[in-house]
Parts: C-alpha cells; structure tokens; sequence
C-alpha cells in the first residue's frame, strides 16, 4: 500500500517536537517455582528449601526505593506480579509490598495489578484475600486441558485444578482474569487444541493467552524435543482454527497471542508493546526508563542478578553501603541506532499497529528515519497503512521477524537526534 500525501517519509518528517516521558508501568520478578518445566526460558528455579519470603520482600522493597527517581513524578498504570510462581507468596506478603509502592510511588486511580499463578499452587492464601491485599487481575497458567498434555509439559497441576481455581476468583469477584494456552503440542491434532479451546472459553475468561509451544535454547525441551510435534503447516492451521472459535465468541486478538473480551485488553502487556516505560524489580527483572536530556530522549535498561540468593545480596549490600540508586544494576543507554529496532519488535505484534507519533514520543526520533526501510517493507509486501496507523500485514504477520529484521541499525539509511 502506498503511502498518502503528504508522505511520512518525506525528508520534512525530520522535524521532531520536544520529547515527553511514556507512560510507567512496574514488574516485579518471583524467581521460584516448585519445579521448573522443561520448555520454560524464564527465570525460574525450582524451589529446594523454604521459601525465603521476608528476605525477598525486604530485597524488593530495596531495589523498589532505589528506583523510584526513574519514576519522575509519572504515576503507575500497571503493576505485574510474575515469574517463576508468585502465588507461593502470601497475601500478607504482597500486600506488604503493595503498601510500600503506594508510599513511594502515585497509583493511577484505575491502577490494573496482576498476579500470575499455577493451578495447583496456590498454597499460602484464597484468591479472596490477594484480591484484598491489591490484587486486581490474575493470570493463570493452564496451558492445556488435556491430563497427558500437562503431564508431557511437567505441568504439575489437573485440569480440574484450574477450574477449581477459576471457581474461586469468581467466588472472590476477580472476573478480570486471563488464561495462558499453548498450542502445538506433542501429539496433538486440530481437534484437540479446539477442545482446549472451547474447556477454556467455558470457564469465562475476559482474556486468552494462545501461544506455540517452542524450543527455547537453554530448556530440557531443545536438548531432548518431545516426541510427536506438529509440523509447521499442522501448527499454522491449528492457530486458523483457534483464532476462528474464539473470534467467534467475541475474543478479539489484538496481539500476536493475546486474545480479549472488549475493554478486557491487559494494560502492562499494552504497556510493552507501546514501548513504554517500566521499572523492573526481583531476581533477573528487566526494566527500560527514559529521561530527558538537553532536550533529547535517552532509553535506559537495567538488570538485575538472575540467581535469587545473590540478587538479595547484592541489594542488601547496596543499601547497607548507601551506594548509587543502581549500585545493583546493570545499566546501559540504548543507542539511537537500536532505537528504531526496539520499538518495531514491539509495535509490529499489535493487530492495530502504531502511528507515526507514537514512535516519536518513545524514542525521541523523527519517524523520518524510517524511510528506507519502511519502503523496502511495503515493497515486500510486509507492512500496510491503514487510517493514521502502521501495522503488519496479512503476510507480514506470518513473517514478523523478517518484517521487524528491516529495522535492524544496519538496515536504516539515517538517524538523527
């Protein structure tokens, strides 16, 4: 599709406003899990001892005051509760966590909070009293429906597991929650990731997760792969399948995997893909903050120790000693060059896209510099206006990482600012 006139590749498109701050969401990382599934990437260890809940609080309670100058007076939007299994932590414990956010940091009045947890896990406390402490979403990982799927993913919990957890969070008036499903399982046919489908839709979900078993370098998976995975054309009919049934029943995908009831998209995930700001806390956490310098937008992003012992000790030692805010951390200022990258491997998983002045507010750039490699994209048939918004194509979506691999710093012919 051609662009309109006037054209937003124009070299004129080089101007730039001056920068404002994105919006500022928080996460905060629960490394622990009762035991470590084989497809997992995540940072996650399986629990061998007692679980050290105070200390870990007091570590992200640390890491929390330490950042709280990145926040620059903006006010939380989102706050994510992920892991690992944050449901082995007590309601006590979040709501302890929870309180000291709120003293140092302002809470949107419509602030979306979310727990993910484990079928089967939630061992400290009923989703009544976490909804008590904060907790406004939850998202459960049920991955599948099938009693031998869940045992070939090392899932430890039962089907009715998560129905007797779906049970709860609507006794507890949390109807705001979200079920993960994979699709593309060992042995699996169409027919049977429709049925996990249609359990799951059964349950009420005002979100779906949907996404494709892979094998992550690192995982238990790469180094010895299940037996009877669907081959790619199996797996592309099976994602045709599932998107029909739930479009069908008024689940709109708006993400690559993200499916919603209107009004029920997540907020922090939106968050991210929007390339907005987030400040990350707890073992292996991630975060990306902007601030304005000389007039110009500079995105950093820290990490913090992945292993959790010496996550808590290199907080607490920071804090005994009085160090630098991120003594802790590790930080690094995104080059411009990256910039463009960056935000594409975001914007371009939305259905709706982005629009010009979105990639400008979040990287501080002139959506000028983009010209070369957006009409090299057009060209190939990857990407397509529709109204204000850029977005993939039918065919664009199908190979997003070819899509998104135009933005790399080689592949831009300038960038300014």
């Amino acid at each position: 599709m051609q662009p309109q006139s006037p054209s937003p590749l124009s070299p004129s498109s080089l101007s730039l406003a001056l920068p404002s701050l994105p919006p500022l969401s928080l996460y905060v990382h629960f490394p622990w899990c009762v035991r470590k599934c084989p497809y997992c990437d995540f940072n996650s260890h399986t629990l061998q001892d007692e679980l050290p809940e105070a200390l870990y609080i007091e570590a992200l309670l640390h890491d929390l005051t330490a950042q709280t100058s990145a926040a620059q007076g903006r006010e939380l939007h989102s706050i994510f509760f992920g892991g690992g299994t944050p449901s082995l932590f007590s309601p006590a414990a979040l709501a302890r966590l929870l309180r000291a956010v709120r003293s140092q940091l302002s809470f949107a009045a419509d602030i979306e909070v979310t727990l993910e947890a484990n079928p089967g896990t939630i061992e400290r406390g009923r989703f009544a009293e976490y909804r008590a402490a904060g907790i406004t979403r939850v998202s459960l990982g049920a991955q599948s429906f099938a009693a031998e799927q869940l045992e070939r993913l090392g899932r430890i919990h039962s089907a009715r597991d998560t129905q007797v957890a779906v049970e709860e969070l609507q006794a507890a008036g949390l109807t705001n929650f979200n079920l993960d499903l994979m699709f593309g399982l060992p042995q699996q046919s169409i027919a049977l990731a429709l049925a996990d489908i249609d359990t799951a839709l059964a349950l009420q979900p005002a979100h779906l997760s949907h996404y494709q078993l892979t094998l992550e370098p690192g995982t238990v998976f790469a180094g010895r792969p299940p037996a009877g995975l669907p081959d790619a054309d199996c797996c592309a009919e099976m994602q045709l399948a599932c998107q029909a049934r739930l479009a069908d029943t008024g689940y709109m995908q708006y993400e690559v995997s993200a499916y919603a009831r209107a009004g029920k998209r997540c907020r922090h995930n939106l968050n991210y893909w929007r390339f907005g700001d987030y400040l990350g806390v707890g073992a292996g956490a991630h975060g990306k903050c902007s601030r304005i310098e000389q007039d110009q937008l500079l995105v950093e992003r820290t990490t913090r120790q992945r292993e959790p012992r010496r996550y808590m000790a290199s907080v607490h030692s920071a804090a005994v000693a009085s160090a630098s805010p991120l003594a802790a951390a590790s930080v690094r200022v995104v080059p411009a060059a990256d910039l463009p990258f960056e935000f594409m491997m975001n914007a371009l998983r939305l259905n709706e896209g982005f629009e010009p002045c979105e990639f400008e507010t979040r990287t501080g750039l002139p959506f000028g510099v983009l010209q070369a490699p957006l009409a090299r994209a057009i060209q190939r048939g990857l990407i397509e206006r529709a109204g204000t918004h850029w977005r993939a194509s039918a065919r664009g979506l199908n190979f997003l990482n070819d899509l998104v691999g135009e933005f790399l710093p080689q592949s831009l012919s300038q960038v300014s600012g």
